[in-house]
Protein backbone atom coordinates (compact mmCIF):
# COMPACT_ATOMS: atom_id res chain seq x y z
CA UNK A 1 0.00 0.00 0.00
CA UNK A 2 1.15 3.35 -1.06
CA UNK A 3 2.17 5.56 2.22
CA UNK A 4 0.12 9.01 2.72
CA UNK A 5 3.20 10.90 1.80
CA UNK A 6 3.51 9.05 -1.61
CA UNK A 7 0.03 9.29 -2.70
CA UNK A 8 -0.11 13.05 -1.63
CA UNK A 9 2.79 13.85 -3.91
CA UNK A 10 1.24 11.48 -6.60
CA UNK A 11 -1.95 13.84 -6.26
CA UNK A 12 0.16 16.85 -6.08
CA UNK A 13 1.84 15.69 -9.56
CA UNK A 14 -1.21 14.90 -11.25
CA UNK A 15 -2.85 18.26 -10.38
CA UNK A 16 -3.63 20.48 -13.31
CA UNK A 17 -1.66 23.63 -14.79
CA UNK A 18 -3.35 25.39 -17.47
CA UNK A 19 -1.68 27.39 -19.88
CA UNK A 20 -4.11 30.51 -20.59
CA UNK A 21 -7.80 28.47 -20.32
CA UNK A 22 -9.56 30.87 -18.65
CA UNK A 23 -8.93 33.34 -21.46
CA UNK A 24 -10.36 31.29 -24.16
CA UNK A 25 -13.83 33.23 -23.18
CA UNK A 26 -12.29 36.56 -23.00
CA UNK A 27 -9.87 36.67 -25.61
CA UNK A 28 -13.00 36.25 -28.11
CA UNK A 29 -15.04 38.49 -26.44
CA UNK A 30 -12.14 41.43 -26.72
CA UNK A 31 -12.44 40.36 -30.49
CA UNK A 32 -15.85 40.36 -31.40
CA UNK A 33 -15.99 44.05 -29.07
CA UNK A 34 -12.93 45.26 -31.41
CA UNK A 35 -14.51 43.71 -34.68
CA UNK A 36 -17.71 45.85 -34.03
CA UNK A 37 -16.09 48.99 -32.60
CA UNK A 38 -14.19 49.15 -36.49
CA UNK A 39 -17.66 48.17 -38.30
CA UNK A 40 -19.42 51.05 -36.57
CA UNK A 41 -16.77 53.06 -37.03
CA UNK A 42 -16.94 52.79 -40.56
CA UNK A 43 -20.38 52.72 -40.84
CA UNK A 44 -20.42 55.61 -39.01
CA UNK A 45 -17.72 57.46 -41.00
CA UNK A 46 -19.71 56.61 -44.55
CA UNK A 47 -22.70 55.78 -45.46
CA UNK A 48 -22.03 54.75 -48.59
CA UNK A 49 -19.48 51.93 -47.13
CA UNK A 50 -17.34 50.52 -49.22
CA UNK A 51 -16.62 46.50 -50.05
CA UNK A 52 -13.17 45.54 -47.70
CA UNK A 53 -10.85 43.80 -49.38
CA UNK A 54 -12.10 40.22 -48.86
CA UNK A 55 -14.60 38.03 -51.47
CA UNK A 56 -16.88 35.62 -50.37
CA UNK A 57 -14.74 32.82 -50.96
CA UNK A 58 -11.58 34.27 -49.07
CA UNK A 59 -13.87 34.84 -46.29
CA UNK A 60 -15.28 30.72 -46.18
CA UNK A 61 -11.80 29.53 -46.57
CA UNK A 62 -10.67 31.64 -43.45
CA UNK A 63 -13.41 30.09 -41.72
CA UNK A 64 -12.70 26.27 -42.76
CA UNK A 65 -9.00 27.31 -41.66
CA UNK A 66 -10.13 28.35 -38.46
CA UNK A 67 -12.26 25.53 -37.87
CA UNK A 68 -9.11 23.13 -39.30
CA UNK A 69 -6.37 24.75 -36.84
CA UNK A 70 -8.50 24.62 -33.85
CA UNK A 71 -9.25 21.10 -34.50
CA UNK A 72 -5.49 20.03 -35.08
CA UNK A 73 -3.99 21.84 -31.73
CA UNK A 74 -7.05 19.99 -29.43
CA UNK A 75 -6.51 16.65 -30.67
CA UNK A 76 -2.97 16.45 -28.97
CA UNK A 77 -3.41 19.18 -26.16
CA UNK A 78 -6.32 17.31 -24.93
CA UNK A 79 -3.80 14.60 -24.08
CA UNK A 80 -1.77 17.18 -21.62
CA UNK A 81 -2.72 18.25 -17.98
CA UNK A 82 -2.69 21.94 -19.16
CA UNK A 83 -6.07 20.94 -21.33
CA UNK A 84 -8.99 22.15 -19.10
CA UNK A 85 -11.06 18.99 -19.18
CA UNK A 86 -13.82 20.76 -19.06
CA UNK A 87 -13.28 21.33 -22.96
CA UNK A 88 -12.89 17.27 -23.26
CA UNK A 89 -15.47 15.26 -25.40
CA UNK A 90 -18.56 14.93 -23.27
CA UNK A 91 -19.59 11.21 -22.41
CA UNK A 92 -22.96 11.08 -23.77
CA UNK A 93 -25.08 14.54 -23.32
CA UNK A 94 -23.80 18.22 -23.26
CA UNK A 95 -21.21 19.92 -25.38
CA UNK A 96 -17.75 21.23 -24.81
CA UNK A 97 -15.51 22.76 -27.48
CA UNK A 98 -14.51 19.90 -28.98
CA UNK A 99 -17.55 18.19 -28.90
CA UNK A 100 -17.98 20.73 -31.90
CA UNK A 101 -14.63 19.35 -33.99
CA UNK A 102 -16.36 16.44 -35.96
CA UNK A 103 -19.39 18.41 -36.79
CA UNK A 104 -18.03 21.28 -37.81
CA UNK A 105 -15.44 19.69 -40.34
CA UNK A 106 -18.49 18.13 -41.61
CA UNK A 107 -19.98 21.43 -42.23
CA UNK A 108 -17.22 23.34 -43.18
CA UNK A 109 -16.66 20.77 -46.22
CA UNK A 110 -20.62 20.95 -47.16
CA UNK A 111 -20.74 24.29 -47.57
CA UNK A 112 -18.05 24.74 -50.64
CA UNK A 113 -18.56 21.38 -51.65
CA UNK A 114 -19.32 20.30 -55.29
CA UNK A 115 -22.80 19.20 -54.50
CA UNK A 116 -23.14 22.84 -52.82
CA UNK A 117 -21.53 23.71 -56.51
CA UNK A 118 -24.17 22.10 -58.20
CA UNK A 119 -21.28 19.77 -59.70
CA UNK A 120 -22.02 15.89 -57.73
CA UNK A 121 -21.11 12.96 -58.87
CA UNK A 122 -24.15 10.64 -59.75
CA UNK A 123 -23.15 7.39 -60.31
CA UNK A 124 -21.98 4.12 -58.17
CA UNK A 125 -18.81 3.68 -59.59
CA UNK A 126 -18.00 7.23 -59.05
CA UNK A 127 -18.94 7.78 -55.64
CA UNK A 128 -16.98 4.79 -54.60
CA UNK A 129 -14.22 5.77 -56.50
CA UNK A 130 -14.31 9.15 -54.42
CA UNK A 131 -14.96 7.75 -51.33
CA UNK A 132 -11.98 4.73 -51.86
CA UNK A 133 -9.33 6.90 -50.41
CA UNK A 134 -11.24 8.17 -47.09
CA UNK A 135 -11.99 4.04 -46.99
CA UNK A 136 -8.04 3.51 -47.04
CA UNK A 137 -7.40 6.09 -44.71
CA UNK A 138 -9.93 4.66 -42.15
CA UNK A 139 -8.43 1.08 -42.06
CA UNK A 140 -4.81 2.70 -42.16
CA UNK A 141 -6.05 4.26 -38.61
CA UNK A 142 -7.47 0.97 -37.61
CA UNK A 143 -4.23 -0.73 -38.26
CA UNK A 144 -1.90 1.28 -36.83
CA UNK A 145 -3.81 1.54 -33.53
CA UNK A 146 -4.35 -1.81 -33.54
CA UNK A 147 -0.64 -2.83 -34.24
CA UNK A 148 1.21 -0.37 -31.37
CA UNK A 149 -1.73 -0.60 -29.10
CA UNK A 150 -3.09 3.12 -29.10
CA UNK A 151 -5.52 3.62 -26.49
CA UNK A 152 -9.15 4.18 -28.34
CA UNK A 153 -12.30 5.46 -26.66
CA UNK A 154 -15.10 2.63 -27.82
CA UNK A 155 -17.78 4.83 -26.27
CA UNK A 156 -17.30 7.54 -29.54
CA UNK A 157 -17.60 5.36 -32.55
CA UNK A 158 -17.06 2.40 -31.53
CA UNK A 159 -14.79 -0.80 -31.32
CA UNK A 160 -13.41 -0.37 -35.15
CA UNK A 161 -15.29 2.43 -36.19
CA UNK A 162 -13.62 6.11 -36.60
CA UNK A 163 -14.21 9.43 -38.48
CA UNK A 164 -12.79 8.26 -41.75
CA UNK A 165 -15.47 5.98 -42.63
CA UNK A 166 -17.70 8.37 -41.41
CA UNK A 167 -16.91 10.55 -43.92
CA UNK A 168 -16.68 7.80 -46.13
CA UNK A 169 -20.29 6.90 -45.77
CA UNK A 170 -21.52 10.91 -46.13
CA UNK A 171 -19.83 10.98 -49.26
CA UNK A 172 -21.13 7.42 -50.85
CA UNK A 173 -24.91 8.60 -49.53
CA UNK A 174 -24.76 12.12 -50.50
CA UNK A 175 -23.41 11.09 -54.20
CA UNK A 176 -25.78 7.82 -54.74
CA UNK A 177 -29.17 9.67 -53.17
CA UNK A 178 -28.29 12.52 -55.62
CA UNK A 179 -30.73 15.62 -54.76
CA UNK A 180 -30.55 19.05 -56.34
CA UNK A 181 -28.79 21.39 -53.91
CA UNK A 182 -31.92 23.74 -53.51
CA UNK A 183 -33.90 20.81 -52.23
CA UNK A 184 -31.24 18.88 -50.45
CA UNK A 185 -32.28 20.45 -46.95
CA UNK A 186 -35.54 19.22 -46.90
CA UNK A 187 -34.17 15.89 -47.25
CA UNK A 188 -31.55 16.20 -44.92
CA UNK A 189 -34.27 17.55 -42.45
CA UNK A 190 -36.26 14.79 -43.11
CA UNK A 191 -33.32 12.17 -42.59
CA UNK A 192 -32.79 14.38 -39.18
CA UNK A 193 -36.10 14.11 -37.77
CA UNK A 194 -36.84 10.24 -38.57
CA UNK A 195 -33.53 9.57 -36.73
CA UNK A 196 -34.68 11.80 -33.87
CA UNK A 197 -37.69 9.78 -33.73
CA UNK A 198 -35.63 6.58 -33.23
CA UNK A 199 -33.64 7.72 -30.86
CA UNK A 200 -36.96 8.55 -28.76
CA UNK A 201 -37.97 5.37 -29.44
CA UNK A 202 -35.39 3.83 -27.78
CA UNK A 203 -32.25 3.88 -29.58
CA UNK A 204 -30.58 5.94 -27.65
CA UNK A 205 -30.67 3.85 -24.52
CA UNK A 206 -29.18 1.19 -27.54
CA UNK A 207 -26.37 3.37 -28.19
CA UNK A 208 -25.79 4.67 -24.45
CA UNK A 209 -25.70 1.11 -23.13
CA UNK A 210 -21.50 0.04 -22.76
CA UNK A 211 -23.60 -3.81 -23.75
CA UNK A 212 -22.20 -4.86 -27.36
CA UNK A 213 -23.08 -8.05 -29.39
CA UNK A 214 -20.57 -10.24 -30.90
CA UNK A 215 -22.15 -8.30 -34.68
CA UNK A 216 -20.02 -5.81 -36.21
CA UNK A 217 -22.94 -3.27 -35.39
CA UNK A 218 -23.37 -3.96 -32.16
CA UNK A 219 -19.09 -3.55 -31.49
CA UNK A 220 -19.40 -0.02 -34.09
CA UNK A 221 -23.43 1.36 -33.18
CA UNK A 222 -22.26 4.92 -32.22
CA UNK A 223 -20.59 5.56 -35.72
CA UNK A 224 -22.61 3.59 -37.63
CA UNK A 225 -26.00 5.47 -36.28
CA UNK A 226 -24.81 8.27 -35.89
CA UNK A 227 -24.11 8.37 -40.38
CA UNK A 228 -27.50 9.39 -40.12
CA UNK A 229 -27.07 12.75 -37.90
CA UNK A 230 -23.97 13.42 -40.23
CA UNK A 231 -25.71 12.67 -43.42
CA UNK A 232 -28.37 15.03 -42.61
CA UNK A 233 -26.11 17.92 -41.21
CA UNK A 234 -24.34 17.54 -44.68
CA UNK A 235 -27.24 17.99 -46.77
CA UNK A 236 -28.49 20.68 -44.97
CA UNK A 237 -25.27 22.26 -45.22
CA UNK A 238 -25.51 21.75 -48.78
CA UNK A 239 -28.30 23.63 -49.39
CA UNK A 240 -27.54 26.30 -47.38
CA UNK A 241 -24.25 26.70 -48.92
CA UNK A 242 -26.03 26.97 -52.81
CA UNK A 243 -28.13 29.29 -51.54
CA UNK A 244 -25.71 31.58 -49.61
CA UNK A 245 -22.86 31.61 -52.23
CA UNK A 246 -23.63 29.61 -55.36
CA UNK A 247 -26.71 29.92 -56.06
CA UNK A 248 -28.06 31.89 -59.28
CA UNK A 249 -29.00 34.63 -57.41
CA UNK A 250 -25.55 35.40 -56.40
CA UNK A 251 -24.74 37.07 -60.15
CA UNK A 252 -26.41 40.03 -58.88
CA UNK A 253 -26.61 40.35 -55.25
CA UNK A 254 -23.83 38.80 -53.98
CA UNK A 255 -21.68 41.64 -55.10
CA UNK A 256 -22.38 43.37 -52.08
CA UNK A 257 -21.18 40.99 -48.93
CA UNK A 258 -24.14 42.83 -46.80
CA UNK A 259 -26.31 40.09 -48.38
CA UNK A 260 -24.54 37.35 -47.13
CA UNK A 261 -23.63 38.94 -43.83
CA UNK A 262 -27.46 39.39 -42.93
CA UNK A 263 -28.12 36.14 -44.01
CA UNK A 264 -25.43 34.07 -42.05
CA UNK A 265 -26.23 36.17 -38.77
CA UNK A 266 -30.29 35.17 -39.16
CA UNK A 267 -29.45 31.76 -39.82
CA UNK A 268 -26.86 31.35 -36.66
CA UNK A 269 -30.16 33.12 -34.59
CA UNK A 270 -32.55 30.98 -36.17
CA UNK A 271 -30.42 27.90 -34.85
CA UNK A 272 -28.94 28.84 -31.54
CA UNK A 273 -33.24 29.14 -30.76
CA UNK A 274 -33.98 25.65 -32.58
CA UNK A 275 -31.01 24.53 -30.45
CA UNK A 276 -31.87 25.72 -27.22
CA UNK A 277 -35.78 24.43 -28.15
CA UNK A 278 -34.70 20.82 -29.17
CA UNK A 279 -32.03 20.33 -25.86
CA UNK A 280 -34.78 21.54 -23.77
CA UNK A 281 -37.68 19.89 -24.80
CA UNK A 282 -36.56 16.88 -27.25
CA UNK A 283 -33.28 15.73 -26.47
CA UNK A 284 -30.65 16.89 -24.85
CA UNK A 285 -27.28 17.53 -27.03
CA UNK A 286 -25.17 14.68 -27.90
CA UNK A 287 -22.23 14.29 -30.07
CA UNK A 288 -22.03 10.87 -29.48
CA UNK A 289 -25.38 10.18 -31.14
CA UNK A 290 -25.14 12.80 -33.08
CA UNK A 291 -28.73 13.79 -32.80
CA UNK A 292 -30.79 16.43 -33.92
CA UNK A 293 -30.16 18.78 -31.08
CA UNK A 294 -26.23 18.30 -31.51
CA UNK A 295 -26.40 19.38 -35.55
CA UNK A 296 -28.37 22.71 -35.22
CA UNK A 297 -25.73 23.05 -32.29
CA UNK A 298 -22.86 22.99 -34.70
CA UNK A 299 -24.62 25.22 -37.26
CA UNK A 300 -25.08 27.71 -34.33
CA UNK A 301 -22.03 27.89 -33.53
CA UNK A 302 -19.99 27.45 -37.27
CA UNK A 303 -22.45 30.17 -38.67
CA UNK A 304 -22.27 32.56 -35.94
CA UNK A 305 -18.16 32.17 -36.16
CA UNK A 306 -18.56 32.77 -40.30
CA UNK A 307 -20.65 35.86 -39.33
CA UNK A 308 -17.66 37.63 -37.24
CA UNK A 309 -15.56 36.71 -39.91
CA UNK A 310 -17.63 38.02 -42.08
CA UNK A 311 -17.37 41.57 -40.28
CA UNK A 312 -13.84 41.71 -41.03
CA UNK A 313 -14.69 42.97 -44.47
CA UNK A 314 -14.96 46.36 -43.07
CA UNK A 315 -11.70 46.20 -42.18
CA UNK A 316 -9.01 47.95 -45.01
CA UNK A 317 -6.26 45.92 -46.01
CA UNK A 318 -7.19 42.56 -44.42
CA UNK A 319 -5.92 39.32 -46.88
CA UNK A 320 -5.52 35.78 -46.95
CA UNK A 321 -2.21 35.00 -45.96
CA UNK A 322 -0.36 32.42 -47.50
CA UNK A 323 -0.18 30.02 -44.45
CA UNK A 324 -4.21 30.61 -44.75
CA UNK A 325 -4.10 28.97 -48.85
CA UNK A 326 -2.26 26.16 -47.84
CA UNK A 327 -4.19 24.76 -45.24
CA UNK A 328 -7.21 25.22 -47.01
CA UNK A 329 -5.94 23.53 -49.89
CA UNK A 330 -5.32 20.45 -47.82
CA UNK A 331 -7.86 20.53 -45.67
CA UNK A 332 -8.11 16.61 -45.27
CA UNK A 333 -4.53 16.10 -45.69
CA UNK A 334 -3.78 18.77 -43.01
CA UNK A 335 -6.26 16.81 -40.49
CA UNK A 336 -4.60 13.09 -41.57
CA UNK A 337 -1.08 14.52 -41.07
CA UNK A 338 -2.07 16.34 -38.05
CA UNK A 339 -3.58 12.74 -36.49
CA UNK A 340 -0.25 11.16 -37.40
CA UNK A 341 1.61 13.35 -35.68
CA UNK A 342 -0.67 13.18 -32.16
CA UNK A 343 0.12 9.81 -32.62
CA UNK A 344 3.58 9.85 -32.71
CA UNK A 345 3.79 12.20 -29.84
CA UNK A 346 1.79 9.89 -27.39
CA UNK A 347 3.63 6.85 -28.21
CA UNK A 348 6.95 8.81 -27.63
CA UNK A 349 5.77 10.58 -24.57
CA UNK A 350 4.04 10.23 -21.20
CA UNK A 351 1.74 13.34 -21.64
CA UNK A 352 -0.10 12.52 -18.68
CA UNK A 353 3.21 13.34 -16.62
CA UNK A 354 4.92 15.95 -18.76
CA UNK A 355 5.00 19.57 -16.50
CA UNK A 356 3.47 22.70 -17.99
CA UNK A 357 6.61 24.07 -19.67
CA UNK A 358 7.04 20.82 -21.59
CA UNK A 359 3.60 20.20 -22.55
CA UNK A 360 3.63 23.91 -24.09
CA UNK A 361 7.00 23.28 -25.78
CA UNK A 362 5.72 20.24 -27.24
CA UNK A 363 2.60 21.93 -28.67
CA UNK A 364 4.25 24.49 -30.06
CA UNK A 365 6.81 22.18 -32.22
CA UNK A 366 3.97 20.22 -32.93
CA UNK A 367 1.87 23.27 -34.58
CA UNK A 368 5.38 24.87 -36.40
CA UNK A 369 6.14 21.48 -38.04
CA UNK A 370 2.63 21.11 -38.77
CA UNK A 371 2.75 24.19 -40.68
CA UNK A 372 5.93 24.04 -42.09
CA UNK A 373 4.62 20.80 -44.06
CA UNK A 374 1.10 21.97 -45.28
CA UNK A 375 3.17 24.91 -46.60
CA UNK A 376 5.88 23.00 -48.28
CA UNK A 377 2.97 20.72 -50.25
CA UNK A 378 1.08 24.28 -51.30
CA UNK A 379 4.29 25.54 -52.74
CA UNK A 380 4.95 22.43 -54.61
CA UNK A 381 1.47 22.35 -55.85
CA UNK A 382 0.15 19.04 -53.88
CA UNK A 383 -3.45 18.87 -52.87
CA UNK A 384 -4.77 15.53 -51.27
CA UNK A 385 -8.67 15.82 -52.31
CA UNK A 386 -11.10 13.69 -51.37
CA UNK A 387 -14.62 14.21 -51.51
Amino acid sequence: MDSPSKSFNMKKHLKEEFVLAEWIFILPIFLMVLTFSITAKRVVISTTCSEGSLSLRAIISSYRVVVMVVTCLCILAVDFRIYPRRYAKTETYGYSLMDLGVGSFVLANSLVSRQARNASLVNLKAAVQSASPLLLLGFGRLLSTTTVDYQVHTGEYGVHWNFFFTLAAVSVLTSIINVPPQYSGFLGSAVLIGYQSWLNSGLNAYLLSDNRASDMISKNKEGVFSILGYWGMYLIGVQLGYYLFFGNHSSTKMKSNKWARIRVLSFAVIFWLITMILDSHVERVSRRMCNMAYVTLVLAQNFQVLAILMLSDFISGSKISILEEAFDRNLLGTFLLANVLTGLVNISVDTLFVTSLTALFILLVYAYVLSIITGILHFYGVRLKFW
